[in-house]
């Protein structure tokens, strides 16, 4: 009878132990994929922060311009417009359609002042242009450390076994984060006059 005994207990304890590795091996793969989301949420957060101090220093800018660049209304309107829309929405493509649009309309701005020598020694805009410039350096490096979040995430999600784990409890693909144009991606004209 004892024997018996051993040899039915032999398989449950088994049992009990391939189930409690399987529990543990499901906290780790969950904990995981909780980290890497935390992550990427805490790199938005950056690229969210030097959004805000963009569009902070925006109607600055607007008001820099206008008393020069009087006739150019419809560029500053948009400048102006832009501005509001892009920190109000809430979905991930639209931000970026509008953040888009946005630097394309301040790079428009900045060449507009191209043409009024006097704003472009203007101290306050030389000042406020350095200061656009380095918020975008640092929404650049924001937008690296998110996309590199979002990239690991990914990996965690797609990946196999934890793609089992993220399946379970609902954890799915984000999306990166790139402001561009079309204008960024085209090779640029070069003539040589030979």
């Amino acid at each position: 009878m004892g024997m018996l005994a051993i040899n039915m207990a032999l398989p449950l304890a088994v049992g009990i132990g391939a189930v409690a590795l399987l529990g543990l091996w499901v906290a780790v793969a969950f904990n995981r994929l909780v980290k890497h989301r935390n992550l990427a949420a805490e790199g938005w957060s950056g690229i969210d922060v030097q959004l805000q101090r963009r569009a902070d220093l925006v109607p600055n800018l607007v008001e820099c311009v206008k008393g020069y660049a009087e006739h150019e209304k419809l560029t500053l309107q948009r400048v102006t417009e832009l501005r509001g829309r892009a920190g109000a929405e809430k979905d991930l493509a639209s931000r970026r359609a509008d953040e888009n649009a946005l630097t394309d309309q301040l790079r428009r701005l900045f060449a507009l002042a191209e043409a009024y020598p006097d704003l472009k020694a203007n101290r306050n805009f030389l000042d406020l242009q350095a200061q656009l410039a380095e918020i975008e350096n640092q929404v650049q490096m924001a937008r690296r450390y998110y996309n590199g979040a979002v990239r690991n995430y990914n990996i965690r999600v797609e990946s196999f076994p934890s793609n089992l784990v993220a399946g379970l409890f609902g954890y799915g693909r984000m999306e990166f984060f790139e402001i561009e144009t079309a204008t960024d991606r085209a090779a640029p004209h070069v003539e040589m006059g030979i």
